[in-house]
């Protein structure tokens, strides 16, 4: 396995493999690597010639008084961890070569962006698009593996995938989750062992609503309410935004059907947490 900083020293070796005719897989990561990253990586590896695992935990995203100085960094133990997976690549860029000074090119995705954790994360999903614009770029993946936690992010690169003609796949795997069902993210290293068992609920809201659903409620405004009034029964936490949205276009709707997205987060202490389901057949 190789471990690469520079992005021009990557792009290089990509376009080696992209000569030689060999399929590549892309992870991009933050690193704090879990299972939830492993099972993406496992996935890419039964499907690519080629496997690389991104680094990066990029400030473009970041907003003022977010945690980015704070977020957990293992550099050592997620190479580790990458080449047990069978990965062929690690790039991990330092921020000076991902956005050089004078850096002033950004990528939006028009209302996508907005909506959801946009509306209280302004910028975070510009810094989303603008890096793996970047990374499309520099590693020329044939498909990017995402998580279904992260459902908005994935719905935005792939429209920003297709509007700027990237040839490339992005294909979302199901959430993997705790024995809890809290879904696992880098995250959750921040919450204290109560914020810890409380944020189980996020999960039982979640299969709530499916429940509601499957027993025939169809109106969006009483399943949110009966989220709420689980979350709040359950725990002290702040609720960030509960809705449930059409997950072409992430614009809110009324009436539950098939396909939708709910969504939602939550703050337990200072640790935001996000997570979804979508609504199967009805």
């Amino acid at each position: 396995m190789k471990i690469i900083r520079q992005p021009g020293k990557m792009s290089v070796e990509m376009r080696k493999c992209r000569r030689a005719g060999k399929s590549i897989g892309l992870v991009p990561t933050m690193g704090a690597l879990h299972e939830g990253h492993f099972s993406l990586i496992r996935k890419a590896r039964k499907e690519n010639d080629i496997v690389a695992v991104s680094i990066f935990v990029n400030p473009a995203q970041f907003g003022p008084g977010e945690d980015f100085k704070k977020y957990p960094r293992q550099s050592g133990k997620d190479t580790v961890y990458c080449r047990r997976m069978g990965a062929d690549f690690v790039f991990s860029p330092c921020a000076k070569d991902m956005y050089p000074e004078g850096y002033s090119t950004f990528v939006n995705v028009d209302g996508l962006s907005d909506a959801l954790c946009g509306s209280s994360r302004p910028g975070h999903f510009r810094g989303v698009a603008t890096v793996l614009s970047k990374l499309f770029n520099i590693v020329l993946p044939d498909t990017v593996y995402m998580g279904q936690k992260d459902a908005q992010q994935s719905v935005i690169v792939s429209r920003m995938a297709r509007d700027l003609n990237f040839p490339l796949k992005v294909k979302v795997s199901p959430t993997v989750r705790g024995k809890d069902g809290l879904a696992l993210s880098s995250r959750n290293t921040y919450l204290k062992e109560k914020d810890r068992a409380s944020a189980a609920v996020l999960f039982k809201s979640l299969k709530l609503a499916e429940t509601m659903v499957k027993n025939g409620q169809r109106n969006s405004a009483r399943i949110i309410k009966s989220m709420k009034n689980l979350i709040e029964k359950n725990a002290a936490p702040r609720i960030d935004y509960i809705k449930i949205v059409d997950r072409r276009n992430l614009k809110a709707v009324q009436k539950v059907k098939s396909g939708d997205l709910i969504a939602l987060a939550v703050r337990f202490g200072r640790t935001r947490l996000i997570d979804n389901t979508i609504i199967k057949d009805t």
